[in-house]
């Protein structure tokens, strides 16, 4: 789904993520580690010294360290959305998720952890990305797509039509892998490669995914939300059909969270060019399985 209309609430996406921050406790943003270590992997694969990087809106500060420990990156800048969240002693400037303060041309790679989902308009996004890179400059981003916490919204839309008769929206719509793909190439980036990493948390019961959620700063940020407050019995009802439909034979549920990994360069004309259709000698799918995680 490629967004064109504004369905976040920027404040409250704000909100939520400062009062987790101030909450943290250690290993909450084990995702987020994840995706940070993925991210140095895929920076070692990359035979370039980039002498300029910019962490854009990572939060935590992780992908800033990554690409310090991957000893690729000369210097390192954080931009994010409050002072709160610079903890690290890196350059950095303050400014809104969608109104980005990049001079033109002034990074050769700019990094997104887990940002771009919660954006309205990730189009204008990308394409201030690109005018903030240099040329044969390179943008590699993660993001939730699809499928991510497809059992909890599941769950959430059966309590409520059960309980109170209707529905409302309470999981982002999160983007597919094809509208990524599109969605830099509408950018302007050249060679736009995506591919998919499924990660399987398993909890307890579904109040322990919602705590955990919360303490992520993950919560209900849609303008079309329900402002009607809802009982614990609804809670208790989302669990009930959690753990009947989505649980495990040790009766542990499952949690699906699907990233969607992006990268594209800008043009240059002394740039490779990208392989013809069905030339490829392998396939993202036959390398990328599953992963399991216990939580």
């Amino acid at each position: 789904m490629i967004r064109n209309s504004k369905i976040f609430d920027s404040r409250l996406i704000e909100h939520f993520r400062l009062r987790a921050f101030r909450k943290a406790t250690a290993g909450i943003d084990f995702l987020a580690a994840l995706m940070a270590k993925d991210l140095e992997v895929r920076l070692a694969t990359i035979d370039r010294y980039f002498t300029c990087a910019i962490d854009l809106h990572g939060h935590t500060g992780l992908a800033a360290n990554a690409m310090a420990h991957s000893g690729k990156v000369a210097k390192i800048k954080r931009i994010e959305t409050s002072a709160e969240f610079l903890t690290q002693h890196y350059p950095s400037v303050i400014c809104p998720r969608e109104k980005l303060s990049l001079n033109p041309q002034q990074a050769d790679l700019i990094v997104s952890l887990l940002s771009l989902h919660m954006t309205n308009d990730i189009l204008s996004v990308l394409v201030q990305i690109k005018n903030g890179l240099k040329p044969d400059g390179l943008f590699l981003s993660v993001m939730c797509g699809n499928g991510t916490l497809g059992e909890l919204r599941e769950c959430l839309l059966q309590a409520e039509n059960e309980l109170y008769g209707g529905v409302h929206p309470r999981v982002f719509p999160f983007a597919d892998i094809r509208d990524a793909g599109t969605l830099l190439q509408q950018a302007g980036f050249a060679i736009p490669v995506t591919d998919i990493e499924n990660i399987i948390v398993r909890y307890n019961t579904a109040f322990d995914l919602i705590a955990d959620l919360r303490a992520m700063g993950i919560q209900n940020t849609l303008l079309a939300r329900s402002r009607q407050p809802v009982s614990r019995r609804f809670f208790i009802r989302v669990a009930e059909i959690y753990a009947q439909h989505f649980s495990d034979p040790d009766g542990r549920i499952r949690a699906t969270f699907s990233f969607i990994w992006m990268s594209g360069w800008t043009p240059h004309i002394n740039q490779q060019k990208p392989m013809k259709p069905g030339t490829a000698q392998m396939s993202f799918a036959k390398i990328l399985s599953p992963i399991k995680r216990e939580k």
